[in-house]
This record gives C-alpha cells, structure tokens and sequence, in this order.
C-alpha cells in the first residue's frame, strides 16, 4: 500500500513536472531552463526530437553518477530519466497547450509552466524513490569534491547554459529568473506532499498494528 502511494506521487508528479516543461518550451522565445536551452539547442543542430536529448543526457549522467557514487541511483531515478523524456514528446505531439502569441500573455503561460513545474517536481521528490539523473549527478559530485551542492549547481547549471548558448539554444530573460519562481514552489511543496506521505504511512502502520 505505502509503495503504491508512494509510485502514483511519484508518476503523477513526473507527468505534471513535464507538463512545465512543455509549456515553457512553448514559449521557449522567453527563455528556458538551462538543461532545456541544451536539449532545445542539440535538437535543433542534430535533430531527434528535445525529449530524446533529454533522456539521453539523463542517461549520461546516470553513468557518471553511477561511477562516483552509486547511492544515488535508484529505480526512480532511472524511471525519471525517460519518462520526463516521454512525456515531453508526448504533450508537444498532442500539441494541446498554448502556442506563443509573442504578446504579453506569453509571460503568463511561461510563469503558469514555471510554477507547474515546481509543484510536479516537489509531488514527485515527496515519493522519495530516487534522485533525478541531474540532482543524483550534483550531489555524486558534490560528495566527490567537498563542495557545497549549491555551488556545484549554479557552476554546472552555468556550464550547461554555455554550452547550449553556443549551439543556438533558447537563451532569454526567464532563462535567469526561472530558478527564482520554480525553487520556492518546489520546496513549498514538496514539504507538504512529505508530510501526507508521511501522515499516510503512520496512518497506514496504525491499522496494521490494531
């Protein structure tokens, strides 16, 4: 029981973080993420489709998290790599959102994925079955270096928006105040699903003792 509450948090969540995404890439002329800058840039330059780069990065730094630190690869983690990959190709070719207006509304609908995106990431890191590829990736070196994760982040999140900058990716001013919006929303929630999930263990414990 505690592990099916635990796997739909987790799969609902991905489904919800990848929504976020989806709509950012929308109006990916704002700006994106930096790991998005990326995917968006590798698909334009070598084609695929920005889900599959995404799995295929995710896949990358599985290996070298694997490498450094093994403890931080779990099944979810796995899990995490290609669904959000999946799903990502799955909402652009259902082509259901909004497209950009290049209008003013474009803000809103970027700001609505941002927050989409923090609320799917804090539902999905409350099931707590396994880092993500690029969170599991920082803290492995992190560990390794004896640096702060949050230094580690900013240098490798910098690193990862350069790289995608050079090849053409979408680099705007969201690209820098994303993190602003979705980090808050994330913590906020991912401390209250923790506490249900929590609630539903002890809950779930205290029927099996009766």
């Amino acid at each position: 029981m505690i592990r099916i509450i635990r796997w739909t948090f987790f799969t609902v969540g991905l489904m919800i973080f990848s929504l976020g995404i989806t709509f950012a890439l929308n109006m990916q002329h704002l700006g994106v993420h930096p790991w998005d800058v990326l995917n968006v840039a590798l698909y334009d330059q070598f084609g695929l489709s920005i889900g599959s780069w995404s799995i295929i990065i995710s896949i990358f730094l599985i290996v070298v998290s694997w490498i450094l630190d093994k403890s931080y690869i779990k099944l979810g983690t796995f899990l995490n790599g290609i669904l959000v990959g999946a799903f990502v190709d799955l909402y652009l070719w259902l082509d259901f959102l909004p497209e950009a207006s290049h209008t003013w509304v474009d803000i809103l609908y970027i700001i609505l994925g941002i927050v989409i995106m923090g609320f799917g990431g804090g539902l999905y890191n409350s099931a707590e079955v396994g880092a993500g590829p690029r969170d599991g990736f920082m803290l492995s070196i992190s560990d390794k270096l004896g640096a702060s994760v949050g230094k580690v982040r900013i240098i490798t999140e910098c690193l990862v928006l350069v790289i995608g900058l050079l090849l053409g990716g979408p680099v705007f001013v969201f690209t820098f105040i994303f993190t602003f919006i979705q980090s808050p929303i994330f913590a906020y929630t991912l401390k209250r699903f923790k506490q249900v999930v929590s609630g539903i263990e002890k809950q779930y414990i205290s029927r099996q003792s009766a």
